[in-house]
C-alpha cells in the first residue's frame, strides 16, 4: 500500500470535508486523518471504497474536533477578540470635540446664509426630519418645489462646506 498515493488521491476530498464539518482550514486535522489511516489500514476490510473510509475518518475526526475543548476555547477566544474590537470608543479627545463644535459652528453659519426659502426647507428635511409631504402642507407649496429647493439647499451647502466633506 503506497501511503503517499493515498494522501495525494485524498488530500482534496478531506481537506473539503474537514472545512464543511469545522467551518475552517486545519492541516493538523488534516495530518492526523492520514495518520489515523495509516494506523488502522490493517484493520480496513474491503466492505467499501477506501475513499469513503477515509471520508468516514474525516468526518468523525471533525466533529471530535469541535466537541474538543480546545476548539471551545479557541473559539471563545475568537469571540472575545471579536466583541472587545466591535466596541467603539464613545469617548472623543478634546482635540476631536473641538474639531466637532467647529464643524457645527460652520454647518450652522452656511444653513443660515442660505436664502430664507432653501434654509427654510432644508431645516425641516435634514434637522426636524420631515418628509416632503410634510413640508409641502405647511409652507403650502406643491412637492417638486419642495423637492427642487432642498436639492438647490443642499448644492449651496455643498459649496459652502466643500473643504469639511
Amino acid at each position: 500500500m503506497n501511503f503517499n498515493k493515498i494522501i495525494e488521491n485524498n488530500r482534496n476530498n478531506v481537506k473539503n470535508i474537514i472545512r464543511l464539518i469545522t467551518k475552517e482550514e486545519n492541516e493538523d486535522l488534516e495530518q492526523e486523518v492520514f495518520i489515523k489511516a495509516w494506523e488502522k489500514h490493517p484493520n480496513y476490510t474491503e466492505k467499501g471504497s477506501f475513499k469513503s473510509w477515509i471520508n468516514t475518518i474525516a468526518k468523525n475526526l471533525s466533529k471530535d474536533y469541535l466537541k474538543s475543548s480546545k476548539f471551545k476555547i479557541q473559539s471563545k477566544a475568537i469571540n472575545d477578540e471579536l466583541t472587545i474590537n466591535s466596541i467603539k470608543d464613545n469617548k472623543n479627545t478634546p482635540e476631536q470635540q473641538l474639531i466637532i463644535k467647529q464643524r457645527q459652528i460652520r454647518t450652522t453659519k452656511a444653513i443660515n446664509s442660505l436664502k430664507p426659502k432653501y434654509k427654510e426647507v432644508i431645516i425641516m428635511y435634514e434637522i426636524k426630519n420631515y418628509s416632503y409631504e410634510e413640508i409641502s402642507k405647511k409652507i403650502n407649496c406643491p412637492i417638486g418645489t419642495v423637492k427642487s429647493r432642498i436639492y438647490n439647499a443642499k448644492k449651496e451647502l455643498y459649496t459652502l462646506l466643500e473643504d469639511l466633506i
